[in-house]
């Protein structure tokens, strides 16, 4: 095939018209860098946070007082001998105040918890909080744990915690391959749509139509190109991971490219099918938050997609996004080989495959 042919020079000018734009290389690359180290910083291994409550003056706050006082002299500051992580219990503060302005704080967010104790060192303790909020429960847990052992209360049986803090355990090493995944639909989705879109909206496409450039060679040069990009992010998302945060890589370089290509065709086949009738940036807009919304928000990128209802299972197991993320998770943290995501890639395949095919069949030029 020579430099002459309509694929190739199709090719090569989605190819300069990206790097020309200055805008599309920042949310291509850019932006998965930013949000790769912004959420590796806010979850790397660090002490634990303080938890606050507001204390409402009275006979029986003293003790309470007192309890916690002793509490933050006391609680443990030893570091972890191998990792050098504080292993601390979480500083306890107090906010001392009258029962109306410790409510009004509560009701307006700006304390998870008040405190009010009866008189005499065994009065009755009362909590008042929102058990929604997660800093809620877990400042009355800490909290009331202190103020219970310091009445005299007694553990039978001692506990100890045993934190799991290596490389491959952690939540950013979770993150990352999340990521990569993420950014593969981003640009299969958002880079191949709306190229089409805005082609159809300046009448490019009217003008293609009118040359004998087969309708085959258009579509497979726009996908050829999205794979050449597909490199460089890959590339740049797993170093960010091993250098910056001392993420492991225990399976194999190219079986993990293998594997993102397989993705981005699938995420590529999608956003083919999508633009091939949308003729305003309205309606692909649309189109692709009602593709893309389920799988952030079903996935697993954050957060494991078994928390989810049994019953949603098969249907979150469909989706393509989903089977990348597990794939790239098992090849990168668990050194997973090619028969361990067979399954994986023959469902992004079936993807791809179907949803070119259809794109190629219902694809219109105007």
């Amino acid at each position: 095939m020579g430099r002459s042919s309509p694929l190739v020079q199709l090719y090569l000018t989605r190819i300069r018209e990206f790097y020309r734009q200055p805008a599309r290389i920042f949310w291509v690359y850019g932006f998965p860098i930013l949000l790769a180290v912004v959420l590796g910083l806010a979850f790397k291994n660090r002490p634990p946070e303080p938890v606050s409550a507001d204390l409402v003056a009275g006979d029986g706050a003293l003790a309470v007082e007192t309890a916690i006082n002793a509490y933050n002299v006391m609680r443990p500051t030893s570091q972890e001998a191998k990792k050098g992580i504080r292993l601390d219990q979480p500083p306890i503060i107090l906010h001392k105040t009258t029962e109306a302005d410790a409510l009004k704080r509560l009701r307006t967010g700006r304390t998870p918890l008040v405190i009010e104790a009866s008189a005499g060192g065994l009065g009755k303790i009362t909590y008042r909080l929102d058990p929604t909020r997660p800093e809620a429960t877990a400042s009355r847990r800490v909290i009331d744990d202190v103020i219970q052992e310091a009445a005299g209360r007694k553990n039978p049986r001692e506990a100890v915690d045993d934190y799991v803090t290596e490389p491959g355990s952690r939540y950013i090493d979770f993150l990352i391959p999340g990521l990569i995944a993420m950014n593969a639909m981003g640009g299969g989705l958002w880079g191949i749509g709306f190229l089409l879109v805005n082609f159809r909206i300046g009448k490019l496409l009217k003008c293609l139509v009118a040359t004998p450039m087969p309708k085959r060679d258009f579509l497979l040069a726009i996908l050829g190109s999205r794979l050449t990009f597909l490199i460089p992010d890959l590339a740049i998302l797993l170093l960010l991971g091993t250098l910056l945060f001392g993420m492991p890589i225990r399976g194999s370089i190219p079986l993990i490219l293998l594997t993102d290509v397989f993705g981005a065709l699938a995420f590529a086949g999608i956003g083919l099918l999508i633009a091939s009738r949308a003729s305003t940036t309205e309606t692909v807009s649309g189109l692709m938050n009602m593709v893309m919304l389920p799988m952030w928000l079903l996935s697993g990128v954050f957060f494991s997609s078994e928390r989810f209802p049994a019953v949603a299972q098969p249907f979150i197991q469909a989706l393509p996004l989903t089977q990348l993320v597990q794939a790239l998770r098992s090849i990168i943290l668990e050194g997973a080989g090619l028969l361990d995501v067979a399954l994986p890639l023959a469902i992004l395949g079936t993807w791809a495959l179907v949803t070119f095919v259809l794109a190629l069949r219902w694809f219109r030029w105007t």
